[in-house]
């Protein structure tokens, strides 16, 4: 099983990290779902730099944290978005929802 993990940094920041892929995105959603909205930070930044690889899971975990987010009427922006998630993206025309530092 590959190793991931998502959890708080700086207020309103979530951390994700680790290999995203199939038998790990289901968790990673729910931690990252509930950490959503436990923050009382207005925007949230998820912070993709320690992730070291994903599959098009990971984009649909972006995907499911922006819903999240928006549900609870928070702004979410993406950090160090990895190469792969980029490219992923890319083909799915999907670069433009993805608000990117």
């Amino acid at each position: 099983m590959s190793e991931a993990s998502v959890r708080p940094g700086e207020a309103g920041e979530l951390l994700l990290a680790g290999v995203i892929d199939y038998s790990t995105g289901s968790a990673l959603r729910k931690d990252g779902q509930a950490l959503i909205k436990a923050s009382a930070a207005p925007a949230v930044v998820v912070d993709c730099a320690a992730v070291q690889k994903s599959s098009s899971v990971g984009l649909a975990l972006l995907l499911a944290f922006m819903r999240d987010a928006e549900e609870a009427g928070k702004s979410l922006s993406i950090r160090a978005m990895p190469q792969d998630m980029r490219e992923i993206a890319e083909v799915s025309e999907l670069t433009e929802l993805f608000a990117v530092h």
